[in-house]
Parts: C-alpha cells; structure tokens; sequence
C-alpha cells in the first residue's frame, strides 16, 4: 500500500512543502504551517495545473486598448478615490479597523445604485438579513432594487446570480464566506484563493462590479493571504478613529486609475457623507500654544492644512521615549538626531511625543520642517502663530529642499487666512502669503 502523502500549507502566503517548517522560507512567517488533508492536496495541485496553461503572446501592436466605462456610486468622495467611478466588472477590496465604517459606507453606496434602478446584491456573512434592515431604516435605504442574502456557502450565493441579473455585488465579509469544494475552515489560505478566484471570474464574465470587505490584523493589513490583494483590482483601506467624525479612505491599488487620491467621510447618525468642508477640520486657529505647527499636505490633487503638534518632557528613564502618531517613527528619530547635531539642542533626555491631528497619515516628507518647528517651539515654551504654515523637506545633511505642488499648497493656505510662509523657495505664482525662504535648518531658529 503507498505511503499517504503529506503536504504542508503556510497560512499567510500559501506555499506548500512536503516537510513542516517553523518559520516560512517565502513570506517569513512563524508557526504558519498547518497539514492539508487529502482533499485539500486535491485541490491545490488542480489550481497548479490550471494555472499552467499559458495563451498564445501577440504583438502589442494587435492588441486593442480596452475602453473603460464608469457609472457613478452617488458618492463623490468615492468616486474620486476610485478615479471617477465604478468599472462595471471591477473587483474592489476595501478594508478598515471594526466601526470605522465600512459595511455603512457599502450600504448607502448600495441604496445609491438601487436608487438608480441597478439590481444590488448585499450578501452578509456576519449579520442577518434583520440587522441589515435596521441599519437600512437608520441611513434611509430602503430601495426595491436592493437585495439582500444572508449566505456564506459560496454556492449558493453564486446560485443567486445566476437566478437575477445584478449590476452591483457586495460580499461582507470575504473572511466569512467558505467553499463547499475546499475543506478548511472559513478565512484560511485556500478558502480565500477559491472564493476570490469565483467572485472574479463571475465578475469578469457578467461584468459585475463587486465590492468585497476585508477583515485586517493588527498590524493594519488586510487578514488571510497576500493573494487576496494581488487578485482584485482596487484595494481601498479606511483610516480614522471610530470616536471622531472624520474618515479617511485611502486607496493603494488601483488598475482603472491613479493612487494617490483620498476620500474624506464625515459619520453622522444618518450614516457616512461626504465631508464638503474639510478645510479648517484638521487644525485649530483659536490660540497659539507652544508646541503647535501649521503645514499643507497633498494628498492626490488635493493640498489639506494640518497641525503638527508636538510634547518634549523631561524624561524620568534611561531610554527617552520617541513616539509619533500619523507620522513616521523612523524619520522623527532622523529629523531629532538632526536638532541635535546641527541646531545643538540637547533632546538626549528628553521624551518626544508628535501628533498630527484629523487622523491623517502623513505619508510625504514636506511636513518635515513643521515638525521640527513644533518640536523647538514645545522644547522653548514658545508659541507659534497659527497664521503661519511651515513647508518644507529636511535632509540629513540639514539642508531645506523644496516640494512638489508650493503654488496649490500656498493658494489653499491663502483662502484659509494664512499671512506667512517658511519654505525653502519662493513660489512661482504671485501670492498674498509672505514667503520667507529657509535653505538650512539653522536658520529656523530665526523664528524663535
């Protein structure tokens, strides 16, 4: 009688050895390891032969550029994030931390499209159809064409499409949702690359744009296999604490249109909006406070003001703290070591602690030369004025660079009221702003 055969999957990336690891020589994880049983050696040997085959190559001189159409989800922040609107046969992955507002964000996008006459599928996984209706009655989407299946058979949820046209799918959660064909548990590596490969193929040949909600981990990052984010076509990710107003959805993926566009949502009692006035929403003009800075971001096309606060305090243990929320831990520890070197200001033993307010997260370096103002204005006990906005990238060598964008970034900060501007060049356009150039960082003490 032959010997059974033994294969191992890893959890996290999906790559399979005949001998148990501790530590996964392709994504690196621990104790990721778990044996597949004989069906599941099955099935994971089939998805390698499909994947085998390989058309035939042809000059990208025959090839015809496919024409991309759109409808729009009713939603302008989520347009604009998506890049002008929904690609009917789109797959999408949007995740976030619980309560930021994912499933109520889909559900009114839902009742937008319903509204429109579109047939819409809601297929929850983690509530009933019961709750969904209550949540309905509170954000007003109550709409004939919107439907709703409490399933995770996968299945049977692909039974429902066949029995109804639909032009908008939404699968909450993707992590709850189990093939009858796979014998894991709901969420695991093979799991998720069935049902992703499913939703996708149905989407493509009905050209059904579906959205599916991801569970993240921890660390901030969509839970179950990297596979997941390779396969869909947009991946969206919610920011923002659940106790504020303010929502930020970002996007990292994008196959229909660009990255770097953000939506910003405001949660009412009625649901999620698209916030109009975002402009005065992440900074505080009514008093000047040490340890306080103004600096414009961009995020996509859009400049946002924002305050970059800052708490030095003596520290009372050998290792000083360093910690910044919103703001790269790494490049606040270089920007400190660069105070202390050029500016000769003794941060050794001190605790440094940066915020950026709203909730954003500061993804550019032009916040640079703000940060520092706040950090010397909190360590001098000295305030600064909120009609200044400091914009700035700083070197390791203590030099003051210029960024992309100054004109956008110093008209927005006009129509907000600020009367001064420390950047290291002066902007091509006429502005109402005094400009005030800074090409080193010893000259920001200047300010002080």
């Amino acid at each position: 009688m032959a010997k059974a055969k033994i294969l191992y999957e890893c959890q996290h990336c999906g790559f399979t050895t005949p001998k148990w690891m501790g530590k996964c020589t392709n994504c690196g994880a621990w104790d990721s390891f778990i044996e597949l049983s004989s069906e599941q050696q099955k099935f994971v040997e089939k998805t390698k032969k499909s994947s085998s085959s390989k058309p035939k190559a042809k000059s990208i001189q025959e090839i015809k550029e496919d024409e991309i159409s759109r409808f729009s989800s009713l939603d302008v922040e989520l347009d604009n994030v998506l890049g002008g609107g929904i690609v009917p046969g789109s797959l999408t992955l949007i995740g976030g931390s619980p309560g930021v507002g994912k499933s109520t964000l889909l559900l009114k996008v839902a009742a937008n499209i319903s509204s429109s006459g579109k047939n819409v599928l809601y297929v929850t996984g983690e509530e009933s159809a019961g709750q969904i209706k209550m949540r309905a009655n509170r954000l007003g989407a109550n709409h004939e064409k919107l439907f709703l299946l409490s399933e995770i058979r996968l299945e049977q949820i692909l039974l429902e499409l066949e029995h109804r046209a639909y032009d908008f799918l939404i699968i909450d959660s993707i992590q709850t949702i189990y093939s009858e064909e796979v014998g894991s548990a709901p969420g695991s590596v093979s799991q998720v690359r069935q049902i992703t490969f499913e939703l996708m193929r149905i989407a493509k040949e009905k050209e059904l744009a579906t959205f599916i909600i991801g569970h993240i981990t921890k660390e901030g990052s969509i839970a179950g296999p990297r596979v997941l984010e390779h396969m869909v076509d947009t991946v969206l990710y919610f920011e923002g604490d659940s106790s504020q107003e303010l929502r930020i959805l970002r996007g990292f993926k994008n196959r229909f249109g660009p990255t770097s566009e953000i939506g910003v949502f405001e949660m009412r009692n009625e649901g999620l909006f698209s916030a109009t006035n975002i402009a005065s929403r992440f900074f505080n003009r009514d008093s000047n406070q040490a340890g306080s800075a103004l600096t414009v971001v961009m995020e996509g096309s859009r400049p946002i003001i924002l305050e970059v606060q800052a708490l030095v305090s003596e520290s009372h243990t050998p290792n000083s703290k360093r910690q910044a929320t919103g703001f790269d831990n790494n490049r606040l520890n270089m920007l400190l070591a660069l105070l202390e070197r050029k500016l000769q200001i003794p941060l050794a033993g001190y605790d440094v602690f940066i915020n950026i307010t709203g909730g954003i997260k500061i993804t550019e370096t032009s916040a640079d030369l703000a940060v520092l103002a706040a950090i010397i204005s909190s360590f001098r006990d000295r305030a600064i004025s909120k009609e200044t906005v400091f914009i700035g990238e700083v070197s390791l060598v203590g030099d003051v660079r210029e960024v992309y964008g100054l004109d956008v970034r110093l008209k927005e900060a006009s129509m907000q009221n600020i009367k001064k501007a420390i950047v290291a060049k002066k902007p091509l356009e006429k502005t109402k702003i005094k400009t005030y150039l800074v090409d080193e960082v010893t000259k920001l003490l200047e300010w002080y």
